[in-house]
């Protein structure tokens, strides 16, 4: 009896601790309650990767994310015991394709994705990371609206386009030039990337003369239209703000239009510097296309721990690219920056939790399976953890102000020329332009005065070192339409003329004489104003002008103030007649001048204090000084003599602080 009552407690107790057991395992490592994944201390942590493979930035990308991964995974004193995956999807540079891999990536419950390089794809995405809260950690999205509060998951762990933009301005700025032609891949980061730029342009006083949009996908055929059409206008300033795939074919057509040659300025966005820091050696036909075209370049400053990282990769076997270029750098932080952030979740309480959204169902037939995406609860604690991460990695100092932007924004500006690239500067939001080390400047005073602004000598297109003017006039631009009066007296000013150019007269010789001054042409026709049988009427002349019926008039136009208000005029260049009658009246000095500013008021009370000063002395003297006793008589005579000796004492004591302080 007792051995079978043994055998059932036994049992019993059996029972209780295999039920014991997993609900303690569980309480440790996971629980799942009502379509809820729990995990508080996971062993695995995954993180997504979306980015095109078979691409400039992709192939450096992936490299330096394989490379981060596994040194998260070496390194003891992050994330304890716990092995950091990380799931790769191929965008195929597309924005259908890219949200489908999104989609699939969020079916494998990742606490975060490092990706897209795209901003077009980034728009997509981040409507997919905003409904399921996963941070969405872009190293390549450069698109300036990115960081509207539409997309509060999106995090640029690179810089910005809105600063690429302002750096491009000052350097437009530097150069004195007014106007600049704009040739982008009509996308969204093109788009915005040179809505931003003419906005810069503006507070410099200068303009983007002419968009020029290329289809994301355009062929040799619309390259070579769209160039033929540029060059035609005036100005022969153009930046480049294209896809690094695509951009050199846009160079080698240029080139065959003759608009790489003296007189052209070539400014390239980030895009140049990516295609050529991502092989060893630039090859010589690709220099050759490329002599004298200026291009902005991240900056990352040159630390051990970069040169080391690069070193690495370039002898790792199975490298896909024989060099890397800044994206791969942000995209080395970009995990890091996951690692870092995802340690300091878990040790502040932060729980690792899935659950499925009663949004995301499947309608009758469907196949999209989107019920099988999931909720990261602790996305919003996380995505705040992000935020507020301060640390050094490669590409610099990573850490966010309040609009999301990675601090200290700065820009290597680089002159391509002979058989490789120079330096010719920095640019920063610090100090602007200079030729000293964005970290160097850190240390001093920001300015960013005009006389601050310091760039080395560029060597332009055509192998030249001076500046180019930046413009020309238009191949099929108009001349411009001179108004001239037509007077039938006074013709000495202005009068019709059978000679070339129609009109002649003393305002007609000084308009020639200041075009002649111009570095340049000014195709221009002279076109008379009035019927010849009297005199046209002047302010329907200056009416003509501001309606833009003409470009400007010469002649004899009065200035007066109601048409100021309308057109520009030119400094008057000769006298106009008017004077100015004053009555003129002589008049004699006289010794007693001095005495002409005192009025009779001054004179009151000088002589009132006069008397003051002497009956003061005479209140303090006369009790023990005899001088001032005896006779009233005496005592009024000696009072005017204290008064008329101590006045002027007085009187210097008063003005020498007066004339000091003057």
């Amino acid at each position: 009896m007792e051995v079978v009552m043994f055998k059932g407690w036994t049992l019993f107790l059996l029972l209780v601790f295999c039920l014991w057991i997993p609900t303690e395992v569980v309480g440790r490592t996971g629980t799942t309650i009502a379509n809820s994944t729990i995990s508080s201390r996971p062993s695995v942590l995954r993180i997504g990767a979306l980015f095109t493979f078979d691409s400039v930035i992709g192939r450096s990308a992936k490299a330096a994310i394989m490379a981060a991964v596994d040194d998260v995974n070496a390194n003891t004193s992050i994330l304890h015991g716990i092995k950091m995956e990380v799931i790769v999807h191929n965008t195929n540079c597309s924005g259908f394709l890219g949200t489908v891999e999104a989609l699939q990536l969020m079916e494998n419950e990742v606490v975060a994705a490092i990706g897209p390089q795209s901003s077009g794809i980034a728009h997509i995405i981040s409507h997919v990371v905003n409904e399921l809260h996963v941070p969405l950690l872009s190293f390549g999205a450069t698109d300036p609206s990115l960081t509207s509060l539409q997309y509060p998951y999106f995090v640029r762990t690179t810089q910005s386009d809105y600063f690429q933009m302002y750096a491009i301005a000052d350097f437009v700025d530097y150069y004195r030039w007014k106007e600049v032609i704009a040739i982008f891949v009509d996308d969204d980061n093109g788009r915005n990337g040179i809505s931003v730029l003419g906005d810069a342009l503006a507070k410099k006083r200068a303009k983007i003369s002419y968009k020029a949009a290329l289809l994301p996908k355009a062929t040799n055929s619309d390259i070579s239209d769209l160039l033929n059409g540029v060059n035609l206008m005036e100005s022969r300033v153009y930046v480049l703000h294209v896809n690094p795939d695509s951009g050199l074919s846009i160079f080698s057509i240029a080139k065959k239009l003759g608009m790489m040659t003296s007189g052209y300025v070539w400014i390239a966005t980030d895009w140049l510097p990516s295609v050529l820091d991502s092989v060893v050696a630039v090859d010589t036909d690709t220099l050759n296309l490329l002599q004298g075209v200026v291009a902005f370049r991240h900056h990352t400053p040159d630390t051990n721990l970069k040169k080391s990282f690069v070193n690495r990769l370039r002898n790792s076997k199975g490298k896909e690219t024989a060099s890397f270029n800044s994206y791969a750098l942000y995209a080395y932080d970009s995990v890091w920056l996951a690692a870092y952030a995802l340690d300091v979740f878990l040790k502040e309480g932060g729980i690792i939790s899935f659950s499925s959204d009663p949004k995301l169902h499947d309608t009758n037939g469907s196949m999209l399976h989107l019920s099988s995406l999931r909720v990261f609860e602790g996305g919003p604690l996380f995505l705040q953890t992000l935020l507020r991460m301060n640390f050094t990695g490669l590409s610099g100092q990573i850490q966010f102000d309040m609009e999301k932007n990675l601090i200290r924004p700065a820009y290597d500006i680089l002159n391509i020329g002979g058989f490789g690239t120079r330096r010719i500067g920095y640019w920063s939001n610090y100090s602007g332009l200079s030729v000293l080390a964005p970290e160097i400047l850190y240390k001093k005073p920001p300015n960013t005065s005009t006389s601050n602004q310091q760039l080395h000598n560029v060597i332009w297109p055509g192998e030249t070192t001076a500046t180019p003017r930046g413009w020309v006039f238009p191949n099929n631009g108009k001349p411009l339409r001179i108004a001239v009066p037509y007077r039938v007296d006074y013709l000495e000013f202005v009068a019709k003329d059978k000679n070339p150019p129609g009109v002649k007269g003393y305002c007609i010789d000084v308009f020639e004489a200041a075009i002649n001054l111009l570095p340049y042409a000014v195709p221009r026709e002279y076109i008379l104003f009035g019927h010849g049988d009297k005199n046209p009427s002047y302010d329907g002349l200056v009416n003509q002008v501001a309606l833009n019926n003409f470009d400007a008039a010469v002649g004899d136009v009065t200035i007066v103030p109601n048409r100021t208000r309308i057109l520009d005029f030119t400094q008057p260049y000769m006298e106009s007649g008017l004077v100015v009658v004053v009555p003129v009246k002589e008049i004699r000095s006289s010794p007693w001048s001095f005495l002409k500013p005192f009025t009779a008021q001054m004179w009151c009370v000088t002589g009132a204090f006069f008397l003051f000063v002497g009956t003061v002395v005479w209140i303090l003297e006369h009790r023990h000084n005899p001088e001032f006793r005896g006779k009233p008589t005496k005592q009024l005579a000696t009072v005017f003599w204290v008064s008329l000796t101590l006045q002027p004492l007085f009187i210097i004591a008063y003005c020498v602080p007066l004339n000091r302080g003057l």
